[in-house]
C-alpha cells in the first residue's frame, strides 16, 4: 500500500515513541520514505532523552507533557489506557487528530473503529477528532469475518487467540527472553511481567476476569467485532490465551454460517481475493502460516481451512497477524491514509 495522502501532513507526533508499537511506526514511515516537515517522538520522563535514529536523522525523545501538542496536526497514541484519558483531551484542545490504539474510546458511538479494508468508508464525511484502532486480535478476525459475512451470513463464531508477548509490550517481551535464558542455563526464570512464567509455559488469562467469568482482552474482542462488522447481535465466545511466541498474534476460529458453501476452495478464492488476506493452505504437504510467516509482513494470512461437519455450514480454519504491525501501527496508518484521502477528495 501507498501512503501519498500523508505527505501533506505538516506535524506528527507518536505518543509512546520508545515502545514496540511506536517502534513498529516508524519503520514503517521509514520503509515507505514518509517524512513529515516536523516529528516529536513523545515517551514517559523515564525514557525522556533517549536518541532515535528515523531516516538517516536522529531525534530526541521528549517527556510527553501537556505542552506537546501545539502546533501538532496528527498525534498517535500506543499508551496505557491512564495516559490516554489524561492527554487525548489537551491534544483535541490543540486541534489535534488523534489516532488512538488503546481501547479507552473503542466503545464511544461517537468514535470510528477503524480496520479499513472493512468500515473505511466511516471516514468519507467523518468530522470528529478520534480515530480508534482495534485491539490486535479483533482485526485478523474480522478481516477474515467480513467477506463471509457478506457472502453467507455469520451465525456464531468461536475464537481462541494465541498471543505473542509483544502484545504486552516492552516488559514482557524482554522477560521472555531473559526467562528462556535463564532457564536453558539452569537458572531460575524470575516472574515480573505476567502472573506466571511464560518461558515454556502458556497462561491462559490475558487482562483482567470480569464478572462473566471473561478477561477483559476477551471482551475486548466480542465487543469489538460486533462495532466492526455492524452485527450488534453476533453470536461470538473468545478465549485469549499468551504464549511463548515474540511475535504474532494466531487465532483458532469457528464459525458456523447462515447459509453453506459448495467447497473449500470457494471460501479460499473468497479470502485470496479480499484485500489484505493471503491464504497459505495445504497441510498434506505441512503448509499453513506460522508466526515466522506472519512477522513483518503486511498480510493477514489464513490456513488450516476446513469444513466442520459437527454443525451445519461450519467452518474451521486458523488466521495469523503480526500483531505489532497489521494489529496496531500499519492499520493505524492505513486509517489515516483513508482519511486523508476522502479529504483530498472532497
Amino acid at each position: 500500500m501507498r501512503f501519498s495522502n500523508l505527505e501533506g501532513i505538516q506535524s506528527f507526533a507518536i505518543v509512546g515513541a520508545t515502545g514496540l508499537v511506536g517502534q513498529e511506526l516508524l519503520d514503517i514511515l521509514c520503509e515507505h520514505k514518509i517524512k513529515f516537515p516536523k516529528l516529536k517522538l513523545l515517551a514517559s520522563g523515564n525514557s525522556a532523552g533517549e536518541k532515535v535514529d528515523f531516516a538517516g536523522d536522529e531525534y530526541v525523545v521528549e517527556e510527553l507533557t501537556s505542552d506537546s501538542f501545539e502546533g501538532i496536526e496528527v498525534a498517535f497514541f500506543s499508551a496505557p489506557n491512564d495516559v490516554t484519558q489524561k492527554y487525548v483531551p489537551i491534544a483535541i484542545a490543540n486541534d489535534c487528530l488523534v489516532i488512538d490504539d488503546s481501547s479507552v474510546f473503542r466503545q464511544k458511538s461517537d468514535v470510528p473503529l477503524v480496520v479499513p479494508e472493512i468500515n473505511g468508508s466511516l471516514l468519507k464525511d467523518f468530522n470528529g477528532k478520534i480515530i480508534s484502532v482495534p485491539n490486535c486480535t479483533t482485526t485478523p478476525l474480522v478481516l477474515a469475518l467480513k467477506c463471509l459475512e457478506d457472502r453467507f451470513g455469520v451465525e456464531r463464531v468461536v475464537v481462541s487467540s494465541y498471543q505473542s508477548v509483544s502484545g504486552a509490550g516492552r516488559k514482557a517481551f524482554e522477560e521472555l527472553s531473559f526467562q528462556t535464558a535463564a532457564l536453558l542455563n539452569g537458572k531460575e526464570a524470575e516472574i515480573s511481567a505476567f502472573h506466571h512464567r511464560i518461558a515454556f509455559n502458556c497462561i491462559p488469562e490475558i487482562g483482567e476476569v470480569t464478572e462473566n467469568g471473561n478477561t477483559s482482552e476477551e471482551e475486548k474482542v466480542i465487543k469489538e467485532t460486533r462495532k466492526i462488522l455492524d452485527l450488534p447481535d453476533l453470536n461470538i465466545s473468545s478465549t485469549a490465551v499468551r504464549v511463548p511466541t515474540f511475535s504474532g498474534h494466531g487465532l483458532s476460529v469457528n464459525v458456523e454460517l447462515n447459509n453453506d458453501f459448495e467447497s473449500i476452495e470457494e471460501i479460499r478464492e473468497l479470502w485470496d481475493s479480499f484485500p489484505g488476506l493471503k491464504v497459505i493452505d495445504n497441510p498434506s504437504h505441512h503448509i499453513y502460516p506460522t508466526n515466522v510467516e506472519c512477522s513483518g509482513s503486511d498480510y493477514t494470512f489464513i490456513g488450516r481451512v476446513r469444513r466442520d461437519s459437527s454443525v451445519k455450514s461450519g467452518l474451521n480454519f486458523w488466521v495469523i497477524t503480526d500483531n505489532l504491525r497489521k494489529g496496531a501501527a500499519l492499520n493505524a496508518l492505513q486509517s489515516l491514509e483513508t482519511l486523508y484521502k476522502y479529504r483530498r477528495m472532497s
